[in-house]
């Protein structure tokens, strides 16, 4: 395992990495919009940290598997978010469009 002084940078870089999605997860959950939200590019974003999360595992690196971790829960939380906003909108437009037809 690496120092604990170089993990430690690790740890902080990781945190400041999970708290920068926070703004995400607050206009998805909370204030209900998805807009410009990109699933493809969330996709890419997903595979490339459970690429990190195996490497971090590989090496032994506690920073990076909690970072990874914890981004992959923040992402897969933005994820669902945007799912359920548009299952949602999909859903009303559908049964706007049948009352409207009857």
């Amino acid at each position: 395992m690496a120092d604990l002084w170089i993990e430690s940078i690790g740890l902080v870089a990781g945190f400041i990495g999970i708290v920068a999605w926070i703004p995400q997860i607050r206009r998805v959950w909370i204030d209900g919009k998805e807009e410009g939200i990109s699933l493809p590019t969330f996709l890419a974003v997903t595979v490339s940290l459970s690429l990190w999360l195996v490497y971090g595992i590989i090496v032994n690196s506690i920073a990076m598997i909690v970072s990874n971790i914890l981004t992959l829960a923040f992402i897969i939380a933005i994820t669902l978010g945007v799912y359920r906003i548009r299952n949602k909108r999909s859903r009303d437009e559908l049964n706007k469009q049948t009352s409207l037809s009857q």
